[in-house]
């Protein structure tokens, strides 16, 4: 059993800053745009360093997706970023036919994602998200797990593609347990703990829940796969086959609605080549509410011990 140590609470904001900072040291078009929350997505940190490239336009977010589709034309490479309820869903129209319709280099960061966000309440918690931009063509979703794969994945969405992408983060500080020297390959998955019962693919802060359920089934005789996708769109179909033809369940976790999101592109890829019972930790239907992000995780079933649960009751379906 490979044991990840955690290298320190860190919040995959910072991680989304520093991935900022780092790129934009290498590539001088890089320029950053913000809504009026910069500190809180974390581009403080590149700001401070690069005050000329970077433009506060104010709260007007569907505004802030036109100019960075005006700056792609142009030749830069702009990065925008707002809480993911707004990245993500009040601009939508804007990003369909601004960026993805014309197939533009621009990043959008997605903060705040997910029901951990805590005390913000039901209008700032991204959970479905990742349904919307997934649904986009030409666009690329990243979902890293924790602050070192969040700056990676930045560093690869910069230098690595030339089309839309949406980077999926959150505000609160989650275990940091990605090796600093990881390749991040955009479009594979990353195995995290082998398995023969059962896979759990995990994508976003729910990776490090997965990994602890899978560590605490191995005592139980239960053999779980652990797979991190980071990538949703493209998602890396052959691993998904692979683990249904070698274990023969299939358990998904995210901190998203279960319809349309992480889950939902799973089971396509399942149901298409090789179709095996499968489940779904996430949220049922429902919109979050303000509370302490740990308890929020736990009423709404987003936890080690809900993986734990469902992949034992999972298991009784297995042929």
């Amino acid at each position: 059993m490979k044991v990840f140590n955690n290298k320190g609470d860190k919040s995959t904001k910072i991680g989304f800053g520093e991935g900022l900072l780092s790129a934009g040291s290498r590539n001088k078009n890089l320029v950053a745009l913000g809504a009026d929350i910069t500190s809180s997505v974390g581009m403080n940190i590149f700001t401070e360093r690069y005050p000329e490239r970077f433009f506060s336009l104010g709260i007007a977010e569907q505004n802030c997706v036109g100019v960075a589709a005006g700056l792609a034309l142009a030749g830069k490479i702009p990065v925008f970023s707002t809480y993911g309820v707004f990245a993500a869903l009040r601009t939508t129209d804007q990003i369909r036919i601004s960026v993805c319709y014309n197939n533009l280099h621009v990043i959008i960061g997605g903060a705040h994602a997910g029901i951990s966000v805590g005390p913000d309440g039901a209008t700032h918690q991204a959970l479905e998200d990742i349904a919307v931009m997934r649904v986009l063509p030409n666009m690329t979703v990243l979902s890293p797990c924790d602050a070192i794969q969040t700056k990676l994945a930045v560093e690869a969405a910069v230098e690595k593609l030339n089309s839309p992408v949406y980077i999926r983060f959150g505000r609160e500080p989650v275990p940091n347990f990605t090796d600093e020297n990881m390749e991040f390959n955009i479009g594979k998955s990353q195995l995290l703990h082998p398995g023969s019962d059962i896979t759990i693919f995990s994508t976003g802060h729910l990776t490090w829940h997965t990994l602890q359920a899978a560590y605490l089934l191995e005592k139980q005789n239960i053999s779980a796969r652990v797979i991190n996708i980071h990538t949703i769109k493209p998602i890396d179909e052959q691993a998904i086959v692979k683990a249904a033809k070698e274990t023969g369940a299939i358990l998904t976790a995210e901190e998203h609605q279960i319809f349309g999101g992480f889950g939902s592109a799973v089971a396509e890829v399942v149901v298409k080549n090789y179709p095996v019972p499968m489940d779904f930790i996430g949220m049922n239907d429902n919109f979050g509410e303000s509370g302490k992000p740990d308890e929020l995780m736990k009423k709404y079933g987003m936890t080690y011990e809900n993986i734990i649960s469902k992949a034992k009751d999972l298991l009784k379906r297995k042929k």
